[in-house]
């Protein structure tokens, strides 16, 4: 699956989960993906990232902590 797919339907999740951030291309092929919102609703995008969309060939997820920010909208790029 194209990455443009991937980071759309993560920000499509994202909004539906109540959840800011931003979904993007890194220049290694990866896609990053910063998540603000509740510990109940970053769970849910986590486990969902985990398997992606439908056609999705998810290799590996790594997740780590951020400062949270307030952000408005969840963006791709």
């Amino acid at each position: 699956m194209q990455g443009v797919w991937f980071r759309d339907s993560t920000r499509r999740e994202a909004q539906r989960l109540g959840i800011t951030g931003h979904a993007i291309n890194l220049d290694n092929g990866d896609v990053e993906v910063l998540a603000c919102g509740s510990e109940e609703a970053l769970n849910a995008l986590g486990a969902w990232l985990h398997q992606g969309p439908p056609l999705a060939d998810v290799s590996a997820v790594e997740e780590s902590p951020a400062k949270y920010q307030e952000l408005a909208g969840f963006t791709i790029g």
